[in-house]
């Protein structure tokens, strides 16, 4: 069998999937996992029947090879690597999903996704426990988070969907640990992640993002597949002189890998979502709700709205002219206008009728951006300057569901009851929830699954 080096980065990163146990997560961490897919199973229940996972299912339809794998929220089962693909999809498809500080990745949807199909569509033999799942999965995390560290942020400056590119080594990895391959597969699992890494920044806003998001889990689950079955690839598929890091980077720091390994746990930087749009606009939507909430004024009152925050909010959503719901979820202009407009900032806000309001069309072109680097990512200023010359601001330094402000454990279980009752599956939400507080105790993985499936066609 071929022998990998001792030394490189891919090898210590491989070594550390295969050698870590549940007994090495620190409890924190454990519990972020839970918080994780607690978010992930609510997201997903949202997008279960948008029109973009119904037009996948129906094209993905055609090429499915068995139904041994559940789609969330829908009656219809597929194989494995469609139904990883449409998880993973579903649970992305409103931007709605957990967001890692600061390489700004949607980590758990690719590698739950991939793992939840993993786990349905494994013998009865080889069975899944929760707490083997809940292993992989911050196993997988770390990984994704880790490469994403490395490559930011000039990766995804340089126009790569790093939710896609980095998501299909967190899956890979991840499916790789709940199989129990050795060091030398695993390596052989991330040079396979390698090739089918990508995803770019110009689809945000479409239907496309959805097809590397779903790619990211469907290719990490067969790349691991693959090297089981000794399917090789390169000694340094990250680190190498044509490697990963190197291509999708000019200057990737190598350090990110390993510096802090088994210490510094990318869960710990995970964050989740009060609104189902970038991450970035949270502190604004923060700011404008507390400006709506003691408004004597309207929309037409308003001569420009200044927008103060760390040029990654410009970069991210400096979107005019939006078209579409999707579009709008990364849309400052858009953000702005609804939620000052209608006093919150729901699913609804963010949904095509929303864009079609002409009022908030006309509104879009008085926001201006003060890009300051001193701010950070997660705080922003929003400031009203009304027709009559008086102007109001307020500032929010911690946006909600930022690290410094999380949602709590009540609050991300609310999330899953009201998302359940959004996407309109029939799938009863506090089962699930009582399920994946105590995931680790679970003797079976699959079983979420099966209880994430509607009886019935919806």
């Amino acid at each position: 069998m071929q022998t990998i080096p001792a030394n490189t980065i891919t090898c210590a990163l491989a070594r550390f999937v295969a050698t870590t146990g549940w007994s090495e997560i620190p409890a924190a961490v454990r519990h972020e996992a839970k918080r994780a897919l607690v978010n992930y199973v609510a997201v997903a229940l949202a997008g279960c029947h948008d029109p973009v996972i119904n037009k996948a299912a129906a094209v993905y339809g055609r090429f499915r090879a068995d139904r041994s794998a559940s789609v969330i929220g829908r009656a219809d089962q597929t194989d494995m690597l469609n139904a990883a693909a449409l998880n993973a999809m579903s649970a992305n498809v409103f931007d709605f999903d957990d967001t890692h500080m600061p390489t700004i990745i949607h980590p758990t949807a690719p590698v739950a996704a991939a793992l939840f199909a993993l786990a349905e569509a494994q013998e009865e033999s080889a069975t899944i426990s929760g707490e083997a799942l809940l292993l992989a999965f911050v196993l997988g995390v770390e990984v994704e988070c880790r490469i994403g560290n490395a490559v930011s942020p000039e990766h995804y400056q340089r126009g790569w969907h790093i939710t896609s590119t980095c998501g299909v080594f967190g899956a890979a990895a991840a499916v790789a640990k709940a199989r129990g391959l050795s060091e030398q597969q695993i390596v052989w699992a991330l040079g396979n992640a390698s090739a089918q890494a990508g995803g770019l920044v110009e689809t945000l806003g479409t239907m496309s993002k959805s097809i590397s998001v779903g790619n990211a889990a469907r290719n990490g689950l067969l790349s691991a597949l693959l090297a089981a079955e000794g399917f090789s690839g390169p000694d340094a598929p990250l680190e190498g002189a044509r490697g990963y890091l190197r291509v999708s980077a000019a200057r990737p720091d190598l350090g990110a890998i390993t510096d802090g390994l088994g210490s510094d746990w990318a869960l710990s930087s995970n964050t989740y979502k009060p609104y189902p749009c970038g991450v970035v606009l949270n502190p604004v939507i923060d700011a404008c709700l507390e400006l709506r909430r003691d408004a004597s004024w309207t929309l037409d009152d308003i001569e420009r709205v200044e927008l103060t925050g760390h040029p990654l909010l410009r970069e991210r959503t400096d979107r005019p002219g939006v078209r579409s719901g999707r579009e709008s979820q990364v849309s400052a202009q858009h953000a702005v206008a609804v939620t000052l407009a209608r006093g919150k900032a729901g699913l609804a806000e963010f949904s095509d009728e929303a864009v079609a309001d002409g009022s908030l069309k006309a509104f879009t072109g008085r926001l201006r951006f003060i890009d300051d680097a001193s701010w950070d990512v997660e705080s922003a200023q929003v400031s009203i300057v009304l027709r009559s010359g008086e102007s109001v601001s307020r500032r929010v330094d911690a946006g909600r569901g930022s690290l410094a402000a999380p949602l709590t454990d009540e609050e991300l279980a609310a999330k899953l009851r009201e998302l359940a009752a959004y996407g309109g599956s029939g799938v009863q939400p506090q089962p699930l929830t009582e399920m994946l507080w105590r995931f680790d105790r679970e003797p079976d993985a699959a079983t979420l699954m099966r209880m994430a499936r509607p009886t019935q066609a919806a």
